[in-house]
């Protein structure tokens, strides 16, 4: 089922009596030539890219709940690629070219919308350390714009920037940045890999893997054993429960991220801002709710719901960037698991176990990597070498001092 203009009037005009599954529900097989653990945003672009890109015909996605119900629907969906470090800057602007051309290549309303991300700067050192991250930016292809005081005011005069803690005195800028619809995106790569002949299981929990002579056989899960030649776990903040099944330790914690939204308001926000002086982001839906988060809770968890001190943090953050948003109702607020690593950025790799590899360690930017992380994952499982973007997200470079510190945060709360 293809999807077009021209098939949306046909519905209308016969009761929408066409329209059939996005995905099949199919039972596994015995055994698959790839088999990927998790059936979220990275999951399902893993298997998508296999498919369409790699020639991949006998692939599985294994989901221990339902498609989307990890962290691909619980996230502030802001797609971006304004980072400043060699490491990470050429992997998220492949990640954004990606983002440009998704609903073409799934063929799906992703509902991507490039409205632009202001980061706002409060002192002259940080219009000095934004000016070198807009130079990186542009130096490896991506958009950047250094903003004065006067042109922001003009593009978000709501901001309080007069502020006698924080007074804003301009931004950086990247207009290609954005928000993308979380649910979509799940969906598109659900139906795109389905319709390429992935079989996505969903209620499968995997629970161990069968290893020998140091090579894995396949996994164990909840309806029972479904062998592999290759294995790709990408299971967002869940990594360090499922690795250890495999006997390995992760460098990484797991960490709830809360986000909230406001009730409906009339269009404010024209993108997305984020307080320089503060962890705070904040975007607009198309719903007209305000969608903004801040840092992780301060402590190691695997529940999906947050703590009220972060929730108090957040909202004093809004509350000094732009004082209206004190008379907007909080609607609700929900909670994402992420592996935090310890130099705050990502890990894609093979393993010492053959044939079992990974991808995680997220931290703050799993969204906004969302195919840019299926790609070159997919990548990595065809081909047994890294994408050129990802070089530097292996597991060694801990012990070989390579650490891509990007922000100085990594899991440690006490640095946030």
């Amino acid at each position: 089922m293809k999807f077009s203009g021209f098939k949306v009037v046909k519905e209308a005009l016969t009761g929408h009596k066409g329209w059939r599954p996005l995905w099949r529900n199919p039972d596994p097989k015995p055994a698959y030539d790839i088999v990927i653990v998790g059936g979220g945003g990275h999951g399902l672009a893993t298997a998508f890219y296999l498919a369409k890109t790699f020639g991949a015909l006998n692939v599985a996605v294994l989901e221990k709940g339902w498609i989307g119900s990890g962290n691909a629907g619980r996230n502030t969906t802001i797609i971006r690629s304004n980072y400043l470090l060699p490491g990470n800057q050429p992997f998220y602007e492949f990640s954004m070219k990606l983002w440009e051309t998704l609903e073409q290549d799934t063929n799906f309303n992703s509902m991507v919308s490039q409205r632009g991300i202001i980061n706002l700067i409060h002192t002259d050192g940080q219009r000095d350390a934004y000016r070198r991250r807009g130079n990186a930016m542009r130096l490896s292809g991506a958009d950047a714009r250094l903003l004065s005081r006067d042109e922001l005011k003009k593009m978000v005069p709501f901001l309080n920037c007069d502020n006698a803690r924080f007074p804003i005195k301009g931004g950086l800028m990247q207009p290609r940045a954005g928000t993308a619809r979380h649910d979509g995106v799940v969906w598109g790569y659900a139906r795109g890999a389905d319709m390429r002949g992935v079989d996505i299981i969903q209620n499968c929990e995997v629970t161990g893997f069968r290893i020998e002579d140091g090579r894995v056989l396949g996994v164990e899960t909840s309806k029972g054993f479904i062998g592999a030649k290759k294995v790709g776990v990408s299971v967002a903040g869940s990594s360090g429960r499922v690795m250890s099944m495999a006997g390995m330790r992760l460098p990484i914690e797991s960490h709830a991220l809360q986000a909230f939204v406001s009730e409906g308001l009339k269009p404010t926000i024209p993108g997305v801002i984020t307080f320089g002086a503060g962890h705070f982001y904040v975007s607009q839906s198309d719903k007209g709710g305000l969608v903004f988060g801040g840092d992780i809770d301060g402590y190691n968890s695997y529940a999906q719901r947050g703590n009220l001190p972060v929730v108090e943090d957040v909202l004093e953050g809004g509350m000094a960037l732009m004082p209206m948003i004190g008379r907007a109702r909080l609607l609700r607020s929900w909670g994402g698991l992420v592996d935090m690593s310890m130099d705050g950025s990502p890990i894609i790799d093979k393993t010492d176990i053959d044939g079992l590899y990974f991808n995680g360690a997220w931290c703050y930017g799993g969204f906004k990597a969302t195919p840019a992380a299926g790609y070159t994952f997919a990548h990595l499982l065809a081909t047994d070498r890294p994408h050129e973007t990802v070089t530097a997200f292996r597991f060694d470079r801990f012990n070989r001092g390579y650490v891509i510190d990007e922000k100085g945060v990594g899991a440690q709360p006490n640095l946030h």
